[in-house]
């Protein structure tokens, strides 16, 4: 027997849609706080110093923690290929603000501090705000959009999936209410994700106001994630599988029947334990503005997490087996069982992961241990090379 065999096919699929999980939840977790600070910076920081530390809380980490972004975007095209051939031809001009954005955030480090002019640094301050608000507010979009199902259609031999309306027309299509309110799921979550980190590595007027603004964040996050939940409820068709579903088949979403109608909300009548996930989501949220409000630092942070990854995991188990649905094409959604790589590919990528994660995770916790403490005014001023 082949090794690769002695895993079914459906089983490593399921495997590859956790682990995509868990890898944008990393992401989220780790490079979330880093687009959290970017954003709160004009706003926590009123004088350059103050600027300075906030830029500093995270400079050291800040690609490190990017690993999580590369790492899904690279698991999404060796394990579902046909995934990020659909999504990025759909949303690439939505990417490519993502990525315009992100770019801004090492420019922006490394140029901001290299002149002493205050106007200089006021607009790198500004295009790092940039790069961190535009990619927190863009992922949620395409989370509400993913939810409400995408206007593509997979072509009969498999070659190229094909959008309604011009590039100019396909982003302009994302900004609809729903995706909106998404985004500023999202945004918050990350505002009140980065308030919580400030809380940590910093002291005195910086950490107060960081403080107060992620309890407010967080007071949004928890209000628009319950009305985006009643509206998928109430206002959205879910989708659904017709007929039998062969788990273990080939890559082929057309092969499936899928019809559109009901409500996203049967996963929990189905699967009741998934509630977890909105339970964690509110749990998680409402105990971070605690902390806030308390002064908290390190527990807040952590309730943060779980607060995170509750949101997260509620729209791909509430999902599930779901990954893009098609609005103009049911029958082309793309599903866990029929968008994925080869059986081969995903063994031989699955015990790389076995390997390399560990290696990650080991490294990125070293990393937090070195730079455990606060950043302060005397740090600063002892070393000038700091960011």
């Amino acid at each position: 027997m082949i090794l690769h065999e002695f895993m079914t096919f459906e089983v490593l699929r399921v495997i590859w849609w956790l682990l995509l999980g868990v890898l944008l939840i990393g992401f989220a977790l780790t490079d979330g706080f880093d687009m959290g600070v970017g954003a709160l910076l004009p706003f926590v920081g009123k004088t350059d110093k103050e600027r300075r530390i906030v830029i500093n809380t995270i400079g050291p980490i800040w690609e490190g923690n990017q690993v999580w972004f590369i790492l899904g975007g690279g698991a999404i095209f060796a394990a579902w290929p046909i995934l990020y051939a659909v999504s990025f031809s759909g949303f690439y001009l939505a990417m490519f603000l993502v990525l315009a954005a992100l770019i801004l955030r090492p420019v922006g480090f490394k140029y901001r501090s290299k002149r002493e002019s205050a106007r200089w640094r006021n607009n790198w301050d500004w295009a790092l705000f940039v790069g961190g608000a535009v990619p927190a507010l863009i992922f949620g979009v395409a989370v509400g959009n993913v939810l409400q199902g995408v206007p593509f259609h997979i072509t009969p031999d498999l070659l190229m999936p094909r959008y309604d309306g011009n590039a100019i027309m396909k982003l302009l299509g994302l900004l609809n209410p729903y995706a909106l309110l998404a985004g500023v799921v999202s945004l918050s979550m990350l505002l009140m994700h980065g308030a919580a980190w400030l809380g940590l590595k910093t002291e005195g007027v910086v950490q107060q106001r960081a403080q107060s603004i992620g309890t407010i964040a967080g007071i949004v996050a928890a209000v628009t994630y319950a009305l985006a939940g009643l509206w998928l409820a109430f206002g959205i068709d879910g989708f659904q599988i017709v007929g039998e579903v062969v788990k273990g088949g080939p890559s082929n979403p057309l092969l499936s029947e899928v019809t559109r109608g009901g409500s996203w909300m049967q996963a929990y009548s189905d699967r009741p334990w998934i509630a977890i996930a909105p339970v964690m989501a509110f749990v998680g949220i409402s105990m971070a503005v605690m902390g806030l409000r308390k002064g908290k630092e390190v527990s807040t942070l952590l309730w943060s997490k779980l607060g995170i990854t509750g949101i997260i995991s509620s729209v791909g188990l509430t999902m599930f087996p779901f990954i893009l649905p098609s609005t103009v094409d049911p029958n082309s959604s793309l599903t866990v069982w029929d968008s994925s790589s080869s059986h081969l590919t995903l063994f031989v990528m699955l015990i790389c992961a076995i390997i390399f994660m560990p290696l990650i995770l080991a490294y990125t916790s070293w990393v937090y241990k070195v730079l455990w403490g606060k950043v302060t005014e005397d740090e600063l001023d002892n070393n000038a090379q700091s960011y």
